[in-house]
């Protein structure tokens, strides 16, 4: 088995998530100059593709999880048969939403609260993005398939592509069609990258013919990718559900300097915390890759080696940030009493960003181990109990406002992380590999 390095994959994994954020960022900030309700309307259309997009987390998921194992089992024609599989459900999965939002856009938009002319932009949006989900459905699926082949560097560079393109496309078009234009850059910018990740993905990894591998059609590897998928999503939904909710009940306890300081505070720490992602994610492909091999002392290790590097990179960057808060907060305001919260919550902050640094990492490494029901388990009990209710209980009840909310929300993300590192420690993810090495 080819061995794989963490940086090398972390990377181009860290630049890539970066720019698909971008991505979004560019097309408000374009729009801004444009026009402040369309930009708010494009915002507003963007937060129901991400609910929506959610389903594709299910497949996208487990089909990481089984061919880097597939991979590292050395069944080479298993992992292919996975990688059409996946392809495959994406399309007619992401066809399905696709013709949802087509057909029920603006009632959707209703729901989520949308009025007014804010209602007719992101409707006007919404039916070309949405319209054409199932392109984002195809572009994620054969990027977890070159990734999990260790090709990182190949999908940073597309994406690096498709924001060039799409910036581009931003200044000729909205000026002339508003949140149309926007809404064709972003489809359009979606269309090359597919044709790019498809060819590289069929003249590099696999062979056109690989959707052979489902006749007979594969229903116990669909199973199976189902019970993988619907858990690590299932964690996934529940934690932005449960920080849905904290909004929601501290909206009214809060004061508008508060309410801003956390807005500006999240924006500044999403930085802190992009580098855990993108090394968990590199850690999933190589436990993946460990676990299908057979090698569970190894990946036993690099588990806490990734968690190590993690941690000492989230303590630089939760330095850097306290040095300079006065320098970051002074970017988005001038206010002081705005100022003095975000000092203080960004100083509280190192303490979360520890305990999620250590989920994002060791979930990552339960998940390409197959253990994906501990976490979902541990989300429901941490999100609700301690995040949820802890909030509630210390901004409303007790008085705290914003710093009892942040208070909970170290509970949750320290005590789910103690929860994670005594699992792996524990040993029971070595019980839960979806294959087994062997030669083919």
């Amino acid at each position: 088995m080819k061995k794989l390095k963490l940086t090398s994959l972390a990377w181009p994994i860290f630049i890539e998530t970066a720019l698909y954020m971008l991505l979004g960022f560019i097309d408000v900030l374009i729009l801004s100059g444009y026009d402040d309700l369309a930009a708010s309307s494009v915002n507003t259309a963007n937060q129901t593709v991400s609910i929506v997009t959610i389903v594709f987390n299910v497949l996208s998921t487990a089909s990481a999880v089984m061919i880097s194992q597939y991979l590292g089992a050395n069944q080479r024609s298993s992992a292919s048969r996975i990688a059409a599989l996946s392809i495959t459900m994406h399309i007619l999965l992401g066809a399905v939403v696709s013709a949802v939002l087509l057909l029920f856009d603006r009632k959707i938009l209703i729901l989520i609260g949308a009025e007014g002319q804010i209602l007719d932009f992101a409707s006007r949006y919404l039916h070309i993005v949405g319209g054409t989900i199932f392109l984002q459905a195809f572009l994620g699926a054969v990027s977890v398939i070159i990734r999990n082949h260790g090709l990182t560097k190949i999908t940073m560079f597309v994406s690096l592509g498709m924001n060039i393109f799409n910036t581009a496309a931003d200044v000729v078009l909205i000026p002339k069609y508003g949140v149309s234009g926007s809404a064709a850059a972003t489809c359009v910018s979606r269309i090359l990258g597919s044709l790019v990740l498809a060819f590289i993905l069929f003249t590099k990894i696999e062979k056109p013919s690989i959707f052979k591998l489902l006749r007979p059609f594969p229903f116990g590897e669909l199973k199976a990718m189902l019970k993988v998928g619907i858990p690590s999503a299932l964690e996934t939904f529940l934690y932005n559900l449960s920080q849905l909710v904290i909004t929601s009940i501290v909206l009214k306890c809060l004061t508008e300097s508060e309410l801003v300081a956390k807005t500006y505070v999240q924006s500044i720490t999403m930085m802190f915390y992009l580098f855990a992602v993108s090394i968990g994610q590199a850690s999933q492909i190589i436990i993946g890759h460990l676990v299908g091999a057979g090698e569970f002392d190894e990946a036993y290790r690099q588990c806490f080696s990734s968690h190590r590097k993690a941690i000492a990179i989230t303590l630089t960057s939760c330095a850097a940030g306290v040095l300079l808060r006065q320098q970051l907060i002074g970017l988005f305001t001038d206010d002081p009493g705005i100022i003095a919260i975000c000092s203080n919550i960004l100083l509280m902050n190192c303490v979360l960003e520890l305990g999620r640094t250590t989920n994002l990492v060791v979930i990552a490494c339960m998940r390409g181990a197959g253990d994906v029901y501990f976490p979902t388990a541990c989300a429901v009990f941490s999100n609700w109990t301690l995040s949820v209710f802890g909030s509630y209980m210390l901004a409303v009840v007790f008085g705290l406002g914003i710093y009892g909310m942040w208070i909970a929300l170290v509970a949750d993300e320290c005590v789910r992380g103690i929860l994670m590192l005594a699992r792996w420690k524990s040993g029971k993810w070595r019980e839960k590999a979806i294959v087994h090495s062997r030669s083919e």
